[in-house]
């Protein structure tokens, strides 16, 4: 008799495509562990996230026939819920990758769900718009919805087999947010600094050294505190990112700051390279790009708190201020100044979140975990 077990089918979901981000990379990542996996999601945009997802096998839903809908996920708010009840993924296993949608999804198989966070704009509304809800429309409407939509949330984490957590910080929230026990698997990052770098022209004067933020454009990303402080300490600063702060962040930008989005990854390596310190000043779930910048032997100066205290060796390969002052960060960055940074302990704490032992663990979260399930 033939003992052996059929292996699991895999798919993955996620919320949706549309942007440029920490966990759009993880889904990139995710389809290397499962080449075969279909990628379900609500609304995917081609031109407004990474180019590799034209090689995946993308599944919709209908909201994406609407091309406002997909140039501005923001907009489908009213929709989505429904919409994510309504999305099927057949599969003995699903990923689920998610912070507010995807772990939604119509998933008769096995559930995994690899949770950035409960969803902010639900539970931490005020920070993710950057001013109480009811000083704007989107805040007005928001909280309009918002007893239905803890409901339905609460239920969809609830169907979930297993949750795992981006950080130790997000396991709390999963804990005090749906009461239920997640394991920790740090995000890996995906920046090889030895692979080819292509020169950014509008960088070319400032190629011997800069501040760098790499962000979304939201009012809780800090991105404005960050830019006060270039301005006071009177270092340059690149700013790389998108969202609906870019115009106001733009109309007034200083001569020491630039601001920059749509770059490849060639690009962004050399961005890395030739910054001198990378200056992080949200509130973060995972610390990511503090490790894509240790890739390159880049230290961080960072808030401290959130996933930042999961990626960062205080005084190794980074430093903490503890508010989000222009002036705590200039103090931060003085100090680094001084210090001697030891680039083999940077590359190296950047090794240790490595794709390859991301790739080893969700693999046997998913397929040794799941035989027979």
């Amino acid at each position: 008799m033939n003992s052996e077990r059929r292996q699991p089918t895999v798919a993955i979901a996620h919320d949706y495509l549309t942007q440029r981000g920490g966990a759009e990379r993880v889904v990139l990542t995710l389809m290397k562990a499962f080449p075969e996996a279909a990628v379900h999601t609500t609304l995917y945009d081609p031109e407004g996230t990474y180019p590799e997802f034209s090689e995946a096998n993308v599944i919709t839903s209908p909201l994406n026939r609407v091309g406002a809908l997909r140039r501005d996920h923001r907009r489908a708010l009213p929709l989505l819920a429904p919409t994510a009840s309504r999305l099927r993924v057949e599969a003995d296993v699903t990923i689920v990758s998610s912070s507010g949608w995807a772990h939604g999804f119509d998933i008769p198989g096995r559930s995994v769900v690899y949770c950035y966070s409960p969803a902010r704009w639900l539970y931490d509304s005020e920070r993710y718009l950057g001013a109480p809800a009811h000083t704007s429309a989107t805040g007005i409407g928001l909280m309009a919805l918002r007893p239905a939509l803890v409901r339905w949330d609460k239920r969809a984490a609830a169907r979930a087999d297993r949750y795992l957590a981006i950080s130790e910080v997000v396991r709390d929230r999963i804990r005090s947010t749906y009461g239920l026990d997640a394991d920790v698997v740090p995000a890996p990052h995906s920046m090889d600094a030895a692979a080819a770098q292509e020169p950014i022209s509008e960088l070319l004067d400032w190629q011997d050294g800069y501040l760098l933020l790499v962000s979304r454009l939201l009012p809780y990303k800090n991105v404005d505190v960050a830019i006060d402080a270039a301005r006071q300490y009177g270092r340059r600063l690149v700013v790389i990112g998108r969202g609906p702060e870019e115009a106001r962040l733009r109309a007034a930008l200083p001569a020491n700051v630039r601001m920059l989005n749509g770059l490849t990854d060639e690009q962004m390596r050399w961005a890395y390279a030739h910054a001198d310190v990378l200056v992080a000043p949200s509130h973060e779930d995972f610390g990511l790009t503090p490790l894509e910048a240790a890739a390159f032997a880049v230290p961080t100066v960072a808030l401290r708190g959130g996933g930042y205290l999961d990626t960062i060796v205080e005084g190794e390969t980074g430093l903490f201020f503890d508010r989000p002052e222009p002036k705590d960060i200039a103090a931060a960055l003085a100090h680094s100044d001084r210090l001697d940074w030891d680039n083999d302990r940077l590359r190296a704490r950047a090794e240790e979140f490595g794709e390859a032992r991301f790739i080893a663990r969700i693999r046997s979260i998913a397929l040794d975990e799941g035989r027979g399930s």
